[in-house]
């Protein structure tokens, strides 16, 4: 091995990288994928949780040369306390640290998918990205005439007059429903808050309480309404703020691949009956939108 050639190959080489290299090394974006359903979805399944995400949240804003935080959201929503618990966790680092967040949108950002995309500084979504809905939803089956049919008795003992309130195995009663919508409307309230808190005076319109029933419009129409703040996609954007010599690094929450292998076979064979129903759920969450 000739050891001098290597040196001089290694010295010219040094040579040809700008001294700008060494004095301003690369800036970085964190790229924060927040994909899919949020929320608990059933036994075994778990969506977009803070519990699950709240690492990869700390890792994207203490990353070396860290310029800005990029949420990549392609969400139909869902639990409305794990909205806000993710979207405060990112808020506060975001301030903490002093740190940019700048929301990219995909094919969905709506219900608490938009709830997420409001803890950003700006949002940026695709001209024919479906954004909005800005309320709430509960909604379940009734299986009344079913299970009369197939002859099979309700024995439910409960203290506490609506400790069975909306049990889809009864009629539904006005009280309960009443009930149900006052909850709903305080969750709204809290929604509704959290968009004018964060969008402010960028809303545009004669009446921006159309904004808050629940309507759903693409990226462009969006940006009319000063929901989104343009249309764009990360790389080219990120590149017109931090150049070319940007560099991207990926963070997203994962699940742990042993958690299934370590459980029972019974349990496994439960889980999975079980969760026929939270995939239709989460199907349907999805279809809603035409996804």
């Amino acid at each position: 091995m000739d050891v001098s050639k290597i040196k001089e190959f290694v010295s010219r080489w040094i040579s040809r990288i700008p001294l700008s290299y060494f004095s301003d090394p690369s800036p970085v974006v964190s790229v924060l994928k927040l994909s899919g359903v949020i929320g608990q979805l059933g036994p075994g399944r778990s969506g977009l949780t803070l519990d699950n995400l709240e690492k990869s949240i700390e890792r994207a804003f203490s990353a070396k040369r860290v310029k800005t935080v990029a949420l990549i959201i392609n969400s139909p929503g869902g639990a409305p306390v794990q909205s806000a618990q993710i979207a405060r966790r990112i808020r506060e680092l975001g301030d903490e640290k002093d740190i940019p967040v700048v929301a990219f949108t995909e094919d969905v950002a709506a219900s608490g998918g938009y709830w997420l995309a409001c803890a950003a500084d700006e949002i940026f979504a695709d001209a024919n990205s479906i954004i909005g809905s800005i309320g709430v939803i509960s909604s379940g089956f009734g299986f009344v005439e079913a299970i009369e049919r197939l002859g099979i008795e309700r024995r439910v003992h409960a203290i506490g007059k609506r400790k069975g309130m909306l049990d889809p195995f009864k009629l539904e009663e006005p009280e309960d429903i009443k009930r149900l919508k006052a909850i709903q409307l305080d969750i709204h309230e809290s929604f509704k808050q959290m968009v004018l808190e964060r969008r402010g005076k960028k809303i545009k319109g004669p009446d921006s309480d159309d904004l808050f029933e629940g309507d759903i419009w693409t990226g462009k129409q969006a940006r009319e309404l000063g929901l989104v703040d343009g249309l764009g996609d990360l790389k080219p954007t990120m590149r017109a703020v931090h150049g070319d010599r940007v560099k991207f690094r990926v963070f997203s929450g994962k699940s742990n691949p042993f958690k299934r292998l370590l459980s029972s076979h019974e349990e496994r064979s439960r889980q999975k009956a079980l969760s026929v129903f939270s995939v239709i759920e989460e199907w349907a969450s999805w279809k809603r939108f035409g996804m």
